[in-house]
């Protein structure tokens, strides 16, 4: 062989835009994760096995300066300290093997889509791209702001040259629309951060933006469950008698609710057909496994292993689940359920509320940390609270994703609930976790309107509107204080998770109606 073939093959292939199945061949020859008996690929994400909210940033320009709610969350990061990085990156990308797709949307409504271009180093994480965004039969970037995404999982950051925080970094910037994943294998932070770019271009359409699942029932009734990680919202809304339009990022506009993406990203801890068959048969050919434990010689997964994190996921497209949407979007909801893991098992089970209560509790956001999807997430069950089941991704003031919910349901008529998935007849360590047959009956109630006609008890203290009775459901779970074998201890748990909330809600400059709408 002479040197000009020798160069030849050192030279970098760039792959442009490879089916799924190519690219699930060249992960295994890649040895980038292994073939398990499923069809499906596990692959693992080093140290990193969950989001990095810590090294996460937003360029801070003219554009988003006075509209991007800067702080812990927001992180503004200077305009050519960003333009330096990127041409690092690229040029440190550009000297290996890279994988391309440039043929994808984020929205699947055509009005209101962000055409988006993905390069990677690894070829699961274009799989995963090519899964978790949607690959349209047309590309069509006409009269749209194309966004650019750079991945590149080996390169190192330096805090002291590049201006960020440790070896690794998100940044998103809306001025030049890219978005640079550098020194992150967790392919959850590309999904994310498109998530946060249309949480911040949306609500100028007159569009909410929501960190919700969505599926229809069989009578074309449409209901919207927003929750954060480990609250049932991917479960909930795989049900077998229901079409899902997705698992976790939907706009609302007038008419419509629509899927930001083309496939779903379920946790799979603790998986099992029996409970979950939805997600449990979509791990098949097309799917990918991060961070599960393999079996080495049967190549199975086993769900009930956390020893490399609680944060297991399964990511597939949607085409691995029978029972979908096929146009990805449908009519505006008609119910609307706030999905709340209370580990302190004050709350109820469900608990019907008014419009001034939806907005309280989708600003409060209450839940706890359970198998949480952030890097060095310590005491996982504690309370926490999250505005709009979505803090992380939400760039403006949460007051504005507040006010377009407030038009949404006001307009539409939706009814809303809030349904605890946690702990019941006590707190974790003493009580029981709410049985999800338990709370699929509740959803099926709730989805029915048999709620709607149902007689009703107030929780003054909690203020707070609950059922007295729920067809097959124990009536000693409906009011939370009945299942405890203490009520004065009760009493007291439900004192401290009431200055918990009157606590966090201190932070927002809101009306005396929502304010008022919530615990006393």
């Amino acid at each position: 062989m002479d040197r000009a073939q020798i160069e030849a093959l050192q030279e970098p292939t760039r792959f442009e835009n490879l089916t799924i199945p190519v690219l699930a061949e060249h992960v295994v020859q890649r040895r980038e994760g292994q073939l398990l008996a499923s069809g499906a690929i596990a692959v693992t994400t080093g140290r990193r096995t969950g989001r990095s909210p810590k090294d996460r940033f937003i360029v801070c320009d003219d554009l988003t300066r006075s509209t991007v709610d800067w702080g812990d969350i927001n992180q503004p990061f200077e305009p050519e300290a960003m333009d330096r990085l990127w041409t690092r990156v690229r040029n440190f990308v550009d000297r290996g093997d890279t994988y391309y797709r440039g043929l994808m949307h984020v929205g699947a409504h055509p009005d209101h889509y962000v055409p988006v271009q993905v390069t990677t180093q690894f070829a699961w994480h274009q799989m995963f791209a090519s899964s978790l965004f949607l690959v349209p039969d047309t590309f069509n970037p006409e009269n749209r702001d194309l966004w650019q995404i750079l991945n590149a999982p080996l390169f190192v950051c330096d805090p002291t040259r590049d201006g960020t925080k440790s070896d690794g970094t998100v940044i998103i910037d809306f001025s030049e629309k890219r978005v640079l994943v550098a020194g992150m294998h967790y392919a959850g932070e590309m999904k994310k951060a498109m998530f946060g770019v249309l949480n911040f271009l949306l609500p100028d359409k007159d569009i909410l933006p929501m960190h919700c699942s969505a599926n229809v029932d069989a009578n074309g009734k449409v209901a919207l469950f927003f929750g954060l990680s480990g609250t049932g919202k991917t479960t909930l809304s795989s049900d077998v008698d229901c079409l899902l339009i997705g698992d976790d990022e939907h706009g609302w506009g007038t008419g419509t609710v629509f899927n930001f993406e083309g496939g779903c990203y379920a946790k799979c801890i603790n998986l099992k057909r029996e409970t979950e068959p939805v997600i449990f048969d979509a791990i098949r050919f097309g799917a990918l496994l991060e961070n599960v434990v393999i079996d080495e010689y049967s190549r199975e997964p086993d769900f009930t292993d956390s020893s490399l994190t609680e944060n297991t996921r399964a990511c597939y497209p949607r085409d691995n689940i029978q029972l979908c949407v096929p146009d990805n979007r449908a009519g505006e909801p008609e119910t609307i359920i706030f999905l709340t893991c209370d580990v302190s098992g004050v709350l109820p089970p469900v608990s019907l509320l008014s419009l001034e209560g939806a907005a309280y509790h989708f600003l409060s956001g209450y839940t706890a940390q359970v198998g949480s999807t952030v890097v060095g997430a310590s005491e996982p069950y504690t309370a926490t609270f999250s505005a709009g089941f979505g803090a992380a991704f939400l760039p403006r003031p949460p007051r504005v994703y507040a006010e377009l919910l407030m038009r949404r349901i006001n307009a539409f008529g939706a009814n809303v609930y809030l349904v605890n998935t946690g702990w019941t007849g006590g707190a974790f360590g003493v009580g029981c976790r709410m049985s999800i047959p338990d709370t699929r009956r509740i959803i099926n109630a709730v989805r029915s309107g048999e709620l709607l006609h149902a007689p009703t008890n107030h929780l003054p203290e909690l203020n707070l509107t609950i059922p007295v009775h729920i067809e097959g459901v124990d009536p000693h779970i409906l009011n939370p204080r009945d299942g405890w074998s203490d009520a004065n201890a009760y009493d007291a748990a439900r004192s401290s998770l009431i200055t918990k909330f009157k606590d966090n809600f201190t932070k927002f400059d809101i009306g005396s109606n929502i304010l008022d709408a919530g615990p006393t």
